[in-house]
């Protein structure tokens, strides 16, 4: 008689052929299109289960998760895979449903949770999704612990035993916890009563919260691109296609626009003119209210190498430093953490304000700003200008996957060519997008024809060379 005997499942080599070693985690968490690898259920599960593993590395107690997602059809796939890896490892996992990131942040602290999970891809579109985490302490993961998790679903999880397999719940209050957070954040005693607010939601995680957090501290609210259906979290809306809520900020007389994006962590403010005031000029406006009130630690803003050099050149001029990183918003945040500084951000739109919040929070920066028009009674337009830009002009290249076009002769010499004529004049920042197959191409120069040329130029190679 031939007695088979079955090898215990693992979570690991399951028809992954060549993709083990790929890199999962990207500037972002874990990104891609939905069903295409990475971002693929069963791809999913095995990072379930390996963060799981992870986090659960004492076998007593009670393990907790929570997860979060954005408005995108896909999350409900991932929201399930995620949630069969976890529980097979022993995690118990509290599933919050549509949220802000920043949301699942102060949940995952808040609520004792061992890891916090939000499903998005932010800005991208709604094809798109994405995987992010966060420590037990709210704030994302290091470089160091995302490279062992990477590690641990290459190499595969055992499943624990039957009798140890975590529960998983449906927790109905997380975002009105969240509201109350945000509300905690302005002002006491301050309210916005007489003001008109439109509130673009970007038809994604927060289409609910955002608007009643603004009515119940007694704003006019004029919601826009608050109806999800699943396929159109960021089409014509949010804060990468602010045009819409410019032309509903004017047709209904708004004091301001506030434009989210998808997973409501960036922001952009619109004046009641409708024009634009980027993540730079929040964080100017922010620092110096903060330095003047003796609020902004060691007088330092941290930002990125993509935020413009106007925004530091104003900071110079009031006695500020600014401290700079690389793109990416967890990169901020850890530079703010060594350096105990409170205020940091990126010029797309993430403000982070870790004596609020433990990532950036689109929603709750734009309470800030509502709160500087109210405590000076000065208008929108009168507050989104602190300084004037040094022309920037950024261009994106789309490229395959497996093609490396930065690394060609040909793209690396004329890049070296760019930064001889712009040297002394301005700055030129070539880089691969950490979330999507792109090379970002951005320059600054005041002399505009020069600006444009060398771009141009370095634009063309790349293309040339994909």
């Amino acid at each position: 008689m031939l007695v088979i005997t079955p090898k215990p499942l693992r979570f690991g080599r399951l028809a992954c052929h060549k993709t083990d070693m790929i890199k999962l985690f990207g500037t972002d968490g874990v990104r891609g299109t939905a069903n295409m690898h990475p971002m693929t259920a069963e791809m999913a599960l095995r990072i379930g289960a390996a963060v799981g593993q992870f986090f659960k590395r004492d076998a007593k107690g009670v393990h907790r998760v929570v997860i979060g997602k954005d408005t995108r059809l896909s999350g409900y796939m991932f929201e399930s895979a995620l949630t069969a890896g976890l529980t097979s490892t022993g995690m118990n996992v509290l599933l919050l449903g549509p949220v802000p990131t920043p949301a699942v942040g102060l949940l995952t602290r808040s609520m004792r949770a061992d890891l916090g999970v939000m499903i998005s891809a932010s800005h991208n579109r709604a094809i798109d999704n994405g995987i992010k985490f966060f420590g037990p302490d709210g704030f994302k993961l290091s470089d160091a612990v995302e490279a062992e998790i990477e590690a641990l679903v290459a190499a595969g999880v055992e499943p624990i035993e039957a009798s140890q397999i975590g529960r998983a719940k449906r927790v109905d209050d997380g975002r009105f916890r969240y509201i109350e957070r945000v509300k905690s954040s302005f002002p006491r005693q301050t309210r916005l009563d007489g003001l008109k607010v439109v509130i673009d939601c970007a038809n994604g995680a927060a289409h609910h919260v955002a608007p009643m957090t603004l009515w119940e501290l007694g704003g006019t609210v004029i919601p826009v691109g608050n109806n999800p259906d699943g396929t159109n979290i960021n089409e014509g809306c949010g804060s990468t296609h602010p045009q819409m809520a410019a032309e509903t900020v004017v047709e209904h007389g708004a004091d301001l626009g506030i434009c989210l994006d998808g997973d409501a962590d960036r922001v952009i403010i619109l004046d009641e003119t409708g024009r634009v005031a980027d993540g730079d000029q929040i964080m100017a406006l922010m620092a110096a209210r903060w330095a003047d009130e003796s609020r902004l630690n060691d007088g330092t803003l941290v930002a990125t190498v993509m935020s413009n050099l106007g925004l530091e050149r104003f900071l110079h001029g009031r006695g500020l430093r600014l401290e700079r990183t690389q793109v990416g918003d967890r990169y901020v945040v850890e530079a703010m953490q060594r350096g105990g500084w409170n205020l940091g951000g990126e010029q797309s739109g993430h403000i982070v304000m870790t004596d609020f919040a433990t990532t950036g929070d689109g929603l709750m920066a734009g309470m800030q700003f509502l709160a500087a028009m109210a405590s000076s009674g000065q208008s929108a337009s009168a507050l989104v200008r602190s300084f004037e830009s040094v022309p920037q002009l950024l261009n994106n290249v789309r490229f395959q996957a497996g093609q490396t076009p930065l690394a060609a002769p040909k793209v690396q010499a004329v890049i070296a060519s760019a930064e001889a004529e712009l040297k002394g004049q301005g700055r030129l920042l070539i880089r691969k997008s950490g979330t999507e197959p792109l090379v970002r191409i951005m320059a600054e120069c005041e002399d505009d024809q020069l600006l444009q040329r060398v771009v141009g130029e370095v634009v063309a190679a790349v293309e040339a060379a994909v």
